[in-house]
């Protein structure tokens, strides 16, 4: 029974702390258009690197592949 008391002792603060806000937001819409394209570049930046690693990983498994190819 006190370790029943003592877990809910310890849950119930915290859930009126994690349902409490620290901060307001005031961001405007030109931060938010900001923030969006920022998030934009990093994305464009991601596919040309998803392909680059996509053929590195294909030229490794074809040079495997050829060199299992040649010894038999």
């Amino acid at each position: 029974m006190k370790a029943l008391a003592t877990i809910i002792g310890t849950l119930a603060p915290a859930t009126s702390f994690a349902a409490s806000s620290l901060s307001e937001d005031n961001s405007g819409l030109f931060v938010w258009i900001f923030l969006g394209f920022c998030a934009l570049i990093i994305a464009a930046q991601m596919i040309p690197a998803a392909l680059m690693l996509f053929g590195i990983v294909k030229g490794v498994a074809g040079k495997v592949e050829a060199k299992e190819n040649a010894r038999s």
